[in-house]
């Protein structure tokens, strides 16, 4: 995904590419720790990359204002050491096994050092933030309880009472696009830009995290291993209820003779893989559901909340700023790892 792909002033462009070195640099620093039994692993998830989404976009909408200053770099840094943080935390409660193309953390170490990697993270995040005034503190503890609910009620599953799919939307609001408005109203906040501008770009945000992780439900049946640096049905051999199979179980509940075969199907191969079975068995499902119109829904269901996103910004004036928000959203629904 090119971040900058939006960006359609070659000079404002390669100023945005600065401010962005420039905090990946403030990462680095305050991923140092003393102690080498914490650096280490403190600093192993941002040593294996990243889009950087969420700090790209705290220095965009800080052109909304005066622009990029000590503070917007502080708060992207911020955005960033908490997002990694929680990927510590999500390894280690899905038992994942890669990250960003390396081995998980706790797979390299164990899940306790993995989960109090993540916590320290989470402490220098706090730290960062200490210092920026009451209402960025208070933006950060909000942000973070809709991270913990999101992945609580993720963990959890829907109650009795819940709608599987509204409930997938809403846990993909508080574990993704949390984080990603909060990064944009910092962005707003710091960057001095108009007050008016807040709330909108913090639909933005929530919005195109949500269809973010929508096309990752995509991108996980895709068998173009080169892009998305894992085998293709990685989330469905775990047995994790992504959007496509939540529209395929929906379909079969509704009497669709096909798709409940292919349900049945799809079961029975997560139960045989969990109990030691080659993942390889699921292939031709993997495939079945990657050609299924399940999977076209669900790229359209992220395009409709790209534009909603983009439509939260109608309150913006035009300007490159504005261009560069929307063009950010239509990468995220376009990419292919």
């Amino acid at each position: 995904m090119n971040l900058f792909r939006g960006v359609q002033d070659r000079r404002h462009a390669k100023a945005l590419q600065a401010e962005l070195e420039i905090v990946e640099g403030g990462l680095l620093e305050n991923l140092t720790f003393a102690s080498p039994v914490a650096d280490v692993p403190a600093r192993y998830l941002l040593n294996a990359g990243g889009k950087r989404i969420r700090p790209m976009l705290t220095l965009l909408a800080s052109e909304l204002g005066s622009g990029p200053n000590e503070l917007v770099r502080r708060a992207a840094q911020a955005v960033e050491i908490t997002h990694l943080a929680s990927l510590y935390h999500d390894d280690v409660m899905d038992d994942a096994k890669l990250r960003r193309g390396v081995p998980a953390a706790q797979t390299v170490w164990s899940n306790s050092i993995a989960i109090l990697a993540g916590d320290l993270l989470f402490a220098r995040a706090s730290t960062l933030v200490s210092g920026m005034g009451e209402e960025a503190i208070l933006l950060q503890a909000r942000t973070f309880e809709r991270l913990c609910l999101g992945q609580l009620h993720e963990t959890v599953g829907p109650q009795p009472e819940d709608e599987p799919i509204p409930h997938y939307l809403q846990v993909l609001a508080d574990k993704t696009g949390a984080l990603i408005a909060c990064a944009a109203r910092m962005g707003v906040m710091f960057g001095e830009a108009p007050l008016e501008y807040a709330d909108p770009v913090m639909e933005y945000g929530e919005r195109i995290g949500v269809a973010f992780q929508l096309i990752d439900d995509v991108i996980d049946l895709s068998p173009k291993k080169e892009q998305t640096g894992k085998r293709a049905g990685t989330d469905l051999r775990a047995g994790v209820a992504t959007l496509p199979l939540l529209l395929l179980r929906e379909s079969a509940a509704n009497g669709n003779g096909a798709d409940a075969e292919l349900l049945a199907s799809i079961d029975a191969g997560v139960d045989a893989i969990a109990a030691g079975a080659d993942p390889a068995l699921l292939d031709p499902e993997v495939t079945a559901l990657r050609e299924h119109d399940v999977t076209r829904e669900t790229e359209a269901t992220a395009r409709r909340w790209a534009e909603d996103a983009v439509g939260a910004l109608d309150v913006l004036p035009k300007s490159s700023v504005k261009r560069a928000l929307e063009r950010m959203a239509e990468s995220i629904v376009t990419r292919e790892g």
